[in-house]
């Protein structure tokens, strides 16, 4: 029996590893989900800290809670950082960041230096997912030749697939299981093979033609919802410039039941998908000799939203008498979006980043946030402040940059203290709210 006939056996009688490398806000809830249909997991991860947690039965995602985790642990799951262990494994799938560097270039080093960790313990009859957002052509130019190197050839005696993560942190309706995955293979018996895998633990595969398919789909799908953020974004600031409420606009466009489908504008894109994934395109695209500049102007608008809504605060003040520098300024939430714990690429921090560079005196509160989390770019020694009338009243303005359900907008409001409302939460005409 072949390798891959003994791995599609391993599959389809459901006694196979599976190795999860990166635990993070996609890894971890893939892995849970393997093991809550009765697949052993491997999690490796390169952060010690996380390792011990989950050894210790304890979340550090705020939506995965300890019982999950126990619950997991119960059915096999472990946590290492121990990478010598690949060899365990029968599928192994890498869900790593993709960040940018500091030219806006894809920064593929967390994918190359994991998938460099793997090589030495991979062995034939292995499937290697990437689940990473990546520029189209990475699985065979990137992945493909360090496994060819060391004997391994896709479709012989391994197998290679891409299968974009697609997380919705946040989002009550669709979970891991419900997300519809779309696979692409090297091979057509690598992408059965990768199909096979992930209708373990997926109600729905997609198959397509190859990785390169797969990898621009979830690019099309972050780079669709960025443009169009973006044209918001910029129809907000036209229809502030004319006296022009948008999200009234928006809720009155929304009505028509065909040929529109409402974005809704805010101060900036976050998360570790939209503000970064077109780029990944806009760079590959070079390679082909196009310019992608529709893509690069949406990029380009969604990237100064920050600097608007300070520009808007620093107007709020001078109407008060104030300039930013020595005024207290409290920052409503430091999540990139509402009801989750994800600062990742937030753009409420580069607000108060700015801000501080100003001269203000910045404070946050957030209640999925108690304490700033360590970032590359932002350090503060903060922690989220509790919202109470006489806390409220102590600041000069008030910053809502992400909506969580859980303020008390009424308390808020009541405060009398200035607000500068970047997400069309407060329809309110007052003078002291201040729509950014």
């Amino acid at each position: 029996m072949s390798p891959l006939d003994l791995l599609q056996n391993r599959i389809a009688g459901r006694s196979l590893t599976v190795g999860i490398y990166g635990l993070g806000y996609v890894g971890l809830p893939l892995a849970l989900r393997f093991a809550e249909v009765g697949i052993r997991v491997i999690g490796f991860d390169i952060d010690a800290r996380k390792v011990s947690m989950l050894d210790s039965g304890e979340s550090y995602i705020e939506r995965i809670t300890p019982a999950q985790i126990a619950s997991a642990r119960a059915g096999g799951f472990t946590a290492t950082t121990d990478y010598s262990r690949t060899g365990e494994a029968d599928a192994l799938i890498i869900c790593v960041p993709t960040p940018l560097d500091a030219h806006r270039a894809p920064d593929l080093s967390f994918v190359i230096s994991t998938v460099d960790a793997i090589v030495p313990h991979f062995r034939a009859g292995q499937l290697l997912s990437l689940e990473s957002t990546t520029y189209p052509g990475t699985t065979d130019e990137e992945l493909a030749p360090r496994l060819a190197a060391r004997g391994f050839i896709p479709g012989e005696n391994c197998a290679l697939v891409f299968s974009p993560e697609r997380e919705d942190p946040g989002n009550p309706d669709y979970g891991t299981k419900d997300i519809p995955k779309v696979v692409g293979g090297i091979t057509p018996s690598c992408l059965a093979l990768g199909c096979a895998l992930y209708q373990l633990a997926v109600k729905t595969t997609v198959p397509v033609s190859s990785t390169r398919v797969a990898e621009m789909t979830k690019l099309l799908e972050n780079i669709h919802r960025a443009v169009n953020i973006g044209l918001v974004n910029e129809m907000k600031i036209v229809a502030d410039k004319m006296g022009i409420n948008i999200h009234e606009v928006i809720r009155a466009a929304a009505t028509k039941p065909f040929g529109f489908v409402p974005y809704y504008p805010g101060p900036g894109l976050g998360g570790h998908c939209i503000p970064i994934d077109p780029f990944y395109l806009t760079w590959k695209a070079k390679e082909y000799g196009v310019n992608t500049r529709f893509i690069e102007l949406a990029g380009e608008v969604n990237h100064q939203m920050p600097h608007w809504v300070v520009h808007k605060t620093q107007a709020a003040l001078n109407e008060q008498g104030k300039a930013v520098k020595g005024s207290r300024i409290l920052v409503l939430g430091i999540a990139y979006k509402k009801n989750i714990d994800d600062t990742r690429e937030s753009p409420s921090v580069e607000i108060m980043d700015l801000l501080r560079k100003m001269g203000a005196e910045v404070h946050y509160s957030d209640p999925h946030v108690p304490v700033f989390p360590q970032m590359r770019e932002y350090q503060f020694d903060l922690q989220s402040v509790a919202l109470d009338a006489d806390a409220l009243a102590s600041y000069d303005c008030v910053v809502l940059a992400t909506d969580h359900d859980g303020f008390d907008y009424g308390l808020i409001s009541g405060s009398g203290t200035p607000i500068i409302d970047t997400r069309g939460r407060y329809q309110s005409h007052a003078e002291r709210i201040v729509q950014a």
